[in-house]
């Protein structure tokens, strides 16, 4: 027998099942929210007959209000999820004392992932430090970012009654000035998330790759396991 073979005595419950559940309804909601918002930004050729028998920018606005709930509920279960869950629950975010160790281990990880090192660092199972830093910055920021915006312009057209116009169009839309930068930076973040998307596909397919334990299989079972080279018979 040649190649690695699953060591299941090093195997480490990670993820427990709310997280994956989270993560995998989440990744929908992005995409549908990014093609949606993409064809609101810039939309498609009109077609033809009478507008009466097309609805087609109300069913791409109708897609991306839905994905936004979606995302919206999904991100507030997922933080009080870090509460309330494992120790690797918590790891959503950047820790506040960034100790000296914390530090070190995110340099060896930067250190890894740019090639410039070619051992595995060493930092245990759950998300290494420069996936917290990433998840911190881009997408739990980016994240609460859209949604603050994204109800603002909500809250416009619903008028000065409704919930979205309360507590996020009479503040924001001042905050920026105008609607119309509301909007720009809205699709800027969006594409600045696009690219977040593209980074923790990168770094989990890698960590599958050319580490010795597993990473996107971790997200679907909830365990990690370590991998070890087999006997040679």
């Amino acid at each position: 027998m040649t190649g690695e073979e699953v060591d299941d005595a090093q195997a480490v419950y990670v993820y427990e099942a709310p997280v994956r559940l989270w993560h995998w309804i989440n990744a929908g909601a992005l995409v549908v929210l990014m093609a949606s918002g993409y064809l609101i930004a810039s939309p498609p050729p009109s077609v033809t007959g009478a507008a009466s028998d097309h609805f087609l920018m109300g069913d791409i606005k109708f897609a991306h209000f839905v994905a936004a709930y979606v995302f919206t509920i999904g991100l507030a279960a997922r933080l009080y999820w870090a509460f309330v869950g494992n120790r690797y629950a918590r790891r959503l975010f950047v820790p506040f004392s960034r100790s000296q160790q914390w530090r070190q281990d995110l340099l060896a990880e930067l250190r890894w992932y740019l090639f410039i090192d070619r051992s595995e660092p060493r930092t245990g199972p759950g998300l290494n430090p420069l996936a917290q830093l990433i998840m911190g910055l881009m997408f739990l920021g980016g994240g609460l970012f859209e949604i603050v915006t994204g109800f603002a312009l909500y809250g416009e057209p619903e008028g000065a009654g409704s919930f979205a116009h309360r507590y996020f169009t009479s503040w924001v839309v001042p905050l920026f000035g105008d609607s119309q930068n509301v909007h720009t930076w809205h699709h800027l973040v969006m594409w600045y998330l696009l690219c977040f998307v593209i980074v923790h596909v990168y770094l989990a397919i890698r960590e599958d790759v050319m580490t010795t334990h597993s990473s996107v299989g971790t997200m679907i079972s909830g365990w990690r396991y370590k991998r070890r080279p087999a006997i040679k018979r």
